[in-house]
């Protein structure tokens, strides 16, 4: 693992290859945008890179962000109506066809209310189908538990051939929608709807199944903090919040929940010895599940879940529900010393 030529920024240390923004610890100064507007973004570029690629959209083509590919390439965009399983089949057939379909909606209706047309229609013919789950997470605020869709990344990482990939902030987002049209068989892509820190720039890096190493305090590391998704920034914040304690930490942005990436996890187990996963999502199931099968097969150690503990959400504003459902920063130091103890 390269963690040569580290800079160190006040308390933590940033490897150079990262070029995260500089302000990354002060949150009020850092940019607020939507990952979902990366999708946006992502989905023009991609329009212009590719002619096959096209958009469907389940009447939220403003709340996804897939009105821009809308304005911009009308006859390449369907509206498919409040229909997310034809949505699904159609996406397959077009596919087929030789088409590179993008399909938006809410994380709850696709891959929610659509998921046996994912798993039949378009996985087991292994179609190449981008699904951008709009909404995703408690952070959805004030609709509540039945549009806060927080088993998402369960019920697609278990579909064989699906590639599932949680982008971290608005960059990583148009990063993911762009590269992901150049892979081969279905994806899940999972957005949020909440304004979140962009941390990232134009220039960090992003490849699919490859966790990025962000930040590690001098010297071998204490505990790892694997995140994925905005919360990513608030694992920061916990680790910076950690070196004051003396505790060193090494934090992972874990975007590509499948194929994971388990060189860099295997890795970071012998390096650190206990672990915090970190997901706006249930525990049961999620990334934190993923990442526990992985270093129970190659090098078991005391891991802790940050998320959703088995509840459904409810409703109030983003960052009042990431505090009562203890997701935040604070959350996340606790729960850091809690596996160091166990180790």
């Amino acid at each position: 693992m390269d963690l040569h030529n580290l800079i160190e920024i006040k308390a933590i240390v940033i490897n150079p290859k990262a070029k995260l923004v500089e302000n990354i610890l002060e949150l009020e100064k850092l940019e607020q945008v939507p990952t979902r507007n990366g999708y946006g973004e992502g989905l023009v570029e991609v329009g212009k890179k590719n002619p096959n690629v096209v958009v469907l959209c389940a009447d939220l083509t403003e709340s996804t962000r897939s009105e821009a590919f809308r304005k911009e390439f009308p006859e390449r965009f369907v509206e498919m109506g409040v229909a997310e399983q034809n949505m699904a089949s159609v996406a397959s057939g077009m596919n087929a066809m030789g088409k590179i379909p993008y399909i938006s909606s809410y994380a709850m209706f696709s891959p929610g209310r659509n998921w046996e047309q994912l798993r039949t229609t378009v996985c087991y013919n292994e179609r190449h189908v981008i699904v951008g789950g709009a909404h995703a997470g408690v952070s959805v605020g004030p609709d509540g538990a039945t549009h806060q869709a927080i088993e998402d990344i369960a019920i697609t990482r278990v579909i064989a051939n699906m590639t599932v990939v949680v982008p971290c902030d608005q960059h990583e987002a148009r990063k993911a929608t762009i590269v992901v049209a150049d892979l081969e068989g279905p994806v899940y892509l999972r957005f949020a709807r909440e304004k979140t820190p962009v941390f990232t720039t134009f220039d960090t890096p992003f490849e699919v199944g490859k966790a990025e190493i962000l930040f590690e305090t001098k010297g071998k590391p204490d505990v790892a903090i694997i995140a994925c998704g905005p919360l990513v920034h608030n694992a920061i914040l916990a680790a910076a919040e950690l070196e004051k304690n003396g505790i060193k930490v090494r934090v992972i942005n874990n975007h590509t929940v499948k194929p994971m990436d388990e060189k860099t996890i295997v890795q970071a187990a012998y390096d650190a010895g206990a672990f915090v996963t970190v997901e706006e999502h249930q525990i049961n199931g999620g990334m934190g599940s993923a990442v526990a099968e992985v270093i129970t097969r190659n090098f078991p150690v005391p891991i802790e879940f940050i998320g959703v503990q088995n509840r459904f959400g409810e409703s109030g504003s983003p960052n009042e529900l990431i505090k009562h459902f203890g997701m935040a920063p604070e959350h996340i130091v606790k729960a850091a010393k809690k596996a160091i103890r166990r180790k």
